[in-house]
C-alpha cells in the first residue's frame, strides 16, 4: 500500500510540474575534447541534482519518475553562458555554472558549462529554446 501511495503522490507532482527536464549548455569557444565535455556535463548534472534535492525534492522525484530527461545544448562563449545563467535565475530556475579545476585542458576557473533545471520544460525553453543541440 505504501508504494501505491508514493506513486500516487509522484503522479500528482508530475501533473503539477507538467514536463520537467534538465538542460546543460556547453561553451563552444573552449574547444574541449569529447571526454572533457562528458566530464563537465557530469559535474553539471550531479550539481543540479544536489541543488534540486535541497530546493524542491518533490520536483526532483517527478523528474526521476519521468526518466530524468536531459538535453545538451551549445552556446558560443562565456558571455552567452553568463547571460543564460542570469536569465535562468531571474525567472526562478535552478541554474549552476561549472568551473574547471585546471588539471588538464583548461585554465583553472574556466567556466565550461551551465546546468538549468531540472525544472518545467516550458520555463526552461524561455531561456534556452533558441540554442542548438550539441
Amino acid at each position: 500500500m505504501a508504494v501505491c501511495s508514493f506513486m500516487t503522490s509522484v503522479r500528482r507532482v508530475v501533473s503539477q510540474h507538467h514536463q520537467l527536464k534538465l538542460v546543460i549548455v556547453v561553451r563552444q569557444d573552449l574547444k574541449m575534447g569529447k571526454g572533457k565535455i562528458a566530464a563537465q556535463c557530469s559535474h553539471a548534472a550531479v550539481s543540479a541534482y544536489k541543488e534540486t534535492m535541497k530546493r524542491d525534492p518533490q520536483a526532483l522525484k517527478a523528474w526521476e519518475s519521468a526518466g530524468q530527461p536531459k538535453i545538451i545544448l551549445q552556446c558560443k562563449d562565456s558571455r552567452e553562458l553568463d547571460t543564460l545563467h542570469e536569465h535562468s535565475r531571474a525567472i526562478g530556475l535552478t541554474a549552476l555554472l561549472v568551473r574547471d579545476a585546471g588539471r588538464t585542458q583548461l585554465m583553472a576557473g574556466s567556466t565550461t558549462v551551465l546546468s538549468i533545471g531540472p525544472g518545467p520544460s516550458d520555463k526552461i525553453d524561455i531561456v534556452s529554446g533558441h540554442l542548438k543541440l550539441l
